[in-house]
């Protein structure tokens, strides 16, 4: 039987996160983003409402919710705006599934109570600056050293990166794999700020996301303890690829959020803004405009609802999220660009929401993949040159 109705429990969850989104995100958006400056009351906020535990199971501090409502509460972020869905996408896509996942019980008491908890902060960091979709084209160490070792390198694009506790961190061990480019030398580790040769900075001046924090990770012979390895050495690689299949996934449910954001401004505008004696909304072209954001809305919401399910059953979900967060962030991109044309002369001033929007809705289309890595994968599945083999481990099947 196929059943498009939400549990009581996603529903209320996603108005949860509409709440939260509507009284702490959306009064100061325009403020924060001209000054490019992060709230610093959404952090704490989602904090209280618990919604930094999402997926986790209580007995880590978290929520136990499914993977279906972690994607609602990130459409009804990013309805508000793309910074605050951000934070979920790093927190918990990139840090807490992946350590729920691959981290040992220690590393899970240690690391995942507090962040489930919202008492830490998480992010992740792989894209360097010279290595962003060519993961393997990194150039971070992390060489063996007595009881632990020695992290030199520079991470870039770093979400939170000023704000973050945690960051789970991909760097080579073994150097002559490095040289060979054989991914199997990369390894990933759990560091903390306050370890000694760490620092940090934040970007400014970036197209769009400017209410969030982005930044970069310095290692300057940072020591880190062997325990704080993430399953073994080599293993680095296809722990990043899991992550990403998280972060993909909350990408592709928050990029519908703007693009209902972009429908509802514009139908909005287009009753109330008259031309030619009419209200704009009379006029085909609008409708025309109006009418593919609705179908891109509808569309990207099922793609991502598949790759919910498929998490949910505990089953693999590559090839859906990446379908997923190629046509959603797709559709994002195209509904601001409308939703600026729409509005005319004023979608050029950030008087309206939508020039925020489309500045917005550039990142996406970039980060957790490019739509030209989405499109050949895509092609290559269809093609028979990609397979999807079993993972060694996936998400916890979620009990419903």
């Amino acid at each position: 039987m196929i059943d498009f109705s939400y549990t009581e429990t996603q529903l209320a969850v996603r108005d949860m996160a509409r709440e939260l989104a509507q009284k702490v995100v959306l009064p100061n958006i325009q403020e924060f983003d001209r000054e490019q400056k992060m709230n610093p009351e959404v952090l704490p906020a989602m904090a209280s409402a618990n919604l930094l535990g999402f997926c986790i199971p209580e007995k880590y501090g978290g929520l136990g919710t499914d993977y279906i409502s972690l994607g609602l509460a990130s459409e009804e972020l990013e309805y508000a705006d793309t910074a605050a869905r951000v934070i979920l996408s790093v927190h918990i896509g990139l840090f807490s599934l992946p350590v729920l996942t691959w981290a040992n019980e220690a590393q899970k008491e240690k690391y995942l109570i507090p962040t489930a908890k919202g008492e830490k902060i998480a992010t992740f960091g792989l894209t360097e600056p010279a290595a962003g979709t060519d993961a393997v084209g990194i150039q971070s160490t992390a060489v063996p050293d007595g009881d632990g070792y020695i992290l030199n390198g520079e991470k870039m694009w770093i979400s939170l990166a000023d704000v973050a506790d945690y960051f789970l961190v991909f760097a080579w061990t073994d150097l002559d794999k490095k040289r060979n480019r054989d991914h199997r030398g990369l390894s990933a580790f759990i560091v903390e700020r306050g370890m000694e040769g760490l620092t940090t900075g934040t970007i400014h001046g970036k197209l769009g996301v400017r209410s969030g924090n982005t930044g970069f990770i310095s290692f300057q012979d940072v020591r880190v303890p062997k325990e704080n390895l993430v399953d073994q050495e080599g293993a680095g690689f296809k722990i990043a690829m899991f992550c990403l299949d998280q972060g993909r996934y909350t990408v592709a449910a928050g990029s519908c959020g703007l693009i209902r954001a972009c429908r509802d401004e514009c139908v909005k505008y287009s009753k109330e803004r008259e031309t030619f004696g009419v209200p704009i909304s009379d006029h085909q072209l609008v409708k025309q405009m109006i009418a593919n954001m609705e179908a891109g809305y509808e569309y990207s919401t099922h793609l991502w609802l598949k790759a919910g399910w498929l998490k949910n059953q505990g089953k693999r979900s590559t090839r859906a999220t990446s379908l997923a967060k190629w046509i959603a962030c797709r559709e994002a991109e195209a509904s601001a660009a409308n939703a600026v044309q729409v509005h005319g002369a004023y979608g050029f001033s950030d008087e309206y929401p939508v020039e925020r929007f489309y500045r917005n809705s550039k990142g996406a289309s970039i980060y957790e993949g490019t739509r030209e890595v989405h499109t050949l994968m895509q092609a290559d599945y269809v093609l028979g040159h990609r397979v999807d083999k079993e993972l060694e481990r996936d998400l916890p099947v979620v009990e419903q």
